[in-house]
């Protein structure tokens, strides 16, 4: 025994934890932790295997949609872009899937497509859909954060603890994790990781236009927007600027910092209208390379698309969940005074989405309620004039000749009538 208590203590925890692991005890005021390191491989590398071009395939999760010529382009959250052929509404044909990992949204002009993948800037020569060309990428462009790192396809292992120590996120990026037992005391674990085990950690988180007929159009839930030779694209707490009055080659601008809680971008004119979770944000870009604040309606937290229609702004606010408190509702804000938005009247809704204007008809994205559909045309005074009950309904494009909605895996579309609309062809993408 004298021997033994020479030994060095980490020898003396080796020795004990073998013994007591046989009699399923540790040495008093020591735990075991689970700690997960990542694996990884080249940035650089990653990135380039994360763009391909392949035939048609299943969605797995709908985002965002984005109309141009007779396409559309359906975001698969995170993977990439399903290209559909509309040449014939009533019968849309799958066409192609870009796949795009890290990717949320596009926008098109000119047949060049930009798009974001993990905070980069990707730009696609589209002028032959069937054989997509000039690819290039904008590293860093829209955001740079530690996630954009981690692969989406990666799963997150169950662990007390995420040891980043060794990883340099400018080169390296995750592709997998190792995990391991560890013994050491509480003081120990909240020395080496920076909190006490039992509070929050990364274990269980979930990571991180003037529409002319050369561009096309995207949904009031889009983070992207082109408005003449501007590209504006919509981070959480930013607005990222970039001139692609050069189609390829795109000069990124100052950013300009907004208030934080920022989803979604509209244009009217010389103004962007942002949504996000406190409020919507008014700016002016008649200065286009730089967007000054004009000002701002606010609201309670809450979930927060925003479009726009001569003198009033209307605003779905989705509340419960992660989105907030704020009770769900349909906001119609006066701004024909721009410097003070005044909220005039709020219609209760269950859980809204995306929505969207053609003419005096008003479309609102009310989730598993469906579609409703009002006329404006005495706004702020809506009156129902249909509801779809029986879809899930996420988002809408109000075109031209058709109404397009994306819900659950399936696309709408619609053909206006008189005082509605009727459905002309739906389309599985699962």
């Amino acid at each position: 025994m004298k021997k033994l208590s020479k030994l060095p203590l980490i020898l003396l925890l080796i020795i004990c934890g073998i013994s007591c692991e046989d009699d399923g005890e540790l040495p008093f005021g020591y735990n075991e932790y689970v700690i997960a390191t990542p694996l990884t491989t080249d940035l650089v590398t990653f990135k380039e295997e994360a763009i391909a071009i392949s035939e048609p395939t299943d969605i797995v999760e709908s985002g965002k949609i984005y109309a141009y010529k007779d396409y559309i382009f359906v975001n698969d959250v995170n993977k990439g872009v399903h290209v559909l052929d509309n040449t014939n509404p009533a019968s849309p044909q799958k066409t192609a899937f870009i796949k795009l990992e890290g990717n949320n949204d596009v926008s098109i002009k000119n047949d060049r497509l930009y798009a974001d993948s993990y905070g980069d800037l990707v730009i696609m020569d589209i002028s032959d859909i069937n054989n997509i060309g000039s690819i290039k990428r904008l590293e860093n462009a829209i955001y740079q954060e530690f996630w954009c790192t981690v692969g989406f396809d990666v799963e997150w292992p169950t662990a007390d603890a995420f040891d980043y120590s060794d990883l340099d996120p400018s080169r390296e990026a995750i592709v997998g994790w190792e995990t391991k037992k560890v013994v050491m005391t509480e003081n120990q674990f909240g020395e080496k990781f920076g909190y006490l085990h039992g509070e929050a950690s990364f274990a269980n988180s979930d990571g991180p236009t003037t529409n002319a007929a050369d561009t096309g159009q995207g949904g009031s839930l889009a983070r992207f927007r082109i408005v003449g030779d501007y590209l504006y694209a919509v981070e959480w707490s930013s607005i990222n600027v970039f001139d692609i009055s050069d189609l390829d080659a795109p000069e990124v601008m100052d950013e300009v910092y907004t208030s934080w809680g920022i989803e979604t971008i509209f244009s009217q004119g010389d103004l962007l209208f942002l949504g996000g979770t406190q409020g919507m944000y008014i700016y002016d870009i008649s200065e286009p390379s730089a967007p000054k604040y004009v000002s701002e309606f606010v609201h309670g937290t809450a979930c927060d698309p925003v479009v726009v229609d001569g003198n009033y702004a209307y605003v779905t606010l989705r509340g419960g969940n992660f989105c907030g408190a704020v009770e769900s509702g349909l906001y119609i804000v006066d701004i024909s005074t721009i410097e003070k938005p005044e909220l005039k009247v709020i219609y209760p809704m269950d859980e809204p989405y995306g929505l969207g204007i053609k003419d005096d008809k008003l479309f609102v994205c009310d989730g598993n309620s469906g579609l409703k559909v009002y006329d404006k045309s005495q706004v702020p005074d809506l009156s129902q004039l249909n509801h779809f009950k029986d879809i899930v309904t996420f988002d809408v494009i109000p075109m031209e000749e058709q109404l397009l909605m994306i819900g659950n895996g399936v696309l709408y579309q619609y053909e206006y009538l008189n005082d509605d609309i009727r459905l002309i062809s739906s389309l599985n993408l699962n």
